[in-house]
């Protein structure tokens, strides 16, 4: 069952870079609060089901202890969730799950984690992928860019800031990580995954009353779908990544880890994205050091 496990959290977690892209309209200012209003619903329905027939016992104590993680984890999505109103996916998605590099690193000063060789190589491929994104989105001629994004009907401006929130979810998702390493130690982890989702939830009801009573934002069927869309498939994909990691974690990590490339290939198929052969470089080399981490 961990391999079908895999392949659904493969699945869903491609699946949902790609509703929160389409979700992510560069006309809607208040798309990434209304992405964190769907994530958060659908978190929240799946926490009380743990509470209710998983058999999860919870106290405010725990999601105290866990809030930190949990605002780190938030915190990098809603950046994430912004950015992709900037940037294409093909360029988002491998930049920000790029943050395991950044993970490994922190783990290693801090906790003082032994670090092998292929980790090393790997942590290295991607920060080279990722610096060679950035160098390639910035120095791209203005006339390029607007001829190959002609086919996907949308257009993005050369700025700093849109490579910039990737990166920022790179480190907030990083420092998540790094602390889940730290608080787990002495929390269980359904306790601290029901803690995150309740968490969310909050999260996402002061979105709703911050877009809806305070700025009066409409919701349409075409606009808005796909973002509960994205909710759903990334609330399952957790759910999924929790069994197969606890069934066997040095088989199905790589496998999960490996979900952008999906991103990639789903960006390329449905929303018409097309790169230049220099993002391409960069982007192999950041996945392969994702995927060798994942090894690890």
């Amino acid at each position: 069952m961990w391999y079908l496990y895999s392949l659904i959290a493969l699945l869903c977690w491609s699946g949902s870079d790609l509703f929160s892209k389409v979700g992510s309209r560069p006309d809607d200012k208040y798309s990434h609060f209304k992405m964190i209003m769907a994530v958060g619903f659908v978190m929240g329905l799946h926490a009380i089901y743990q509470l209710v027939f998983g058999g999860v016992t919870i106290t405010f104590g725990d999601i105290l202890k866990y809030l930190p993680v949990s605002a780190l984890y938030i915190g990098s999505m809603l950046l994430g969730y912004i950015g992709l109103r900037y940037i294409e996916l093909s360029i988002s998605s491998p930049v920000c799950n790029s943050s395991g590099a950044l993970a490994a690193l922190l783990c290693f000063i801090f906790l003082h984690q032994e670090i092998n060789t292929l980790q090393i190589i790997a942590i290295c491929l991607t920060v080279a992928g990722v610096v060679g994104l950035g160098i390639v989105e910035y120095r791209e001629d203005e006339q390029m860019r607007i001829l190959r994004q002609e086919k996907a009907n949308v257009k993005y401006t050369k700025s700093v800031i849109a490579i910039l929130l990737p990166l920022l979810y790179c480190l907030l998702d990083a420092l998540g990580t790094f602390a889940d390493a730290v608080v787990l130690e002495t929390m269980d982890e359904n306790v601290a995954n029901v803690a995150y989702e309740l968490t969310f939830l909050t999260v996402g009801f002061i979105a709703f009353v911050v877009i809806v009573l305070f700025k009066k934002q409409r919701f349409t069927l075409k606009a808005d779908l796909p973002k509960l869309f994205g909710g759903i498939l990334e609330t399952g994909g957790q759910f999924a990544y929790i069994f197969a990691i606890g069934a066997n974690a040095i088989v199905s990590a790589p496998i999960i880890s490996s979900y952008c490339v999906l991103s990639v290939i789903w960006s390329r198929i449905f929303l018409k994205e097309k790169l230049s052969y220099k993002h391409y470089i960069a982007i192999f080399l950041t996945i392969c050091g994702i995927v060798m981490l994942g090894f690890e």
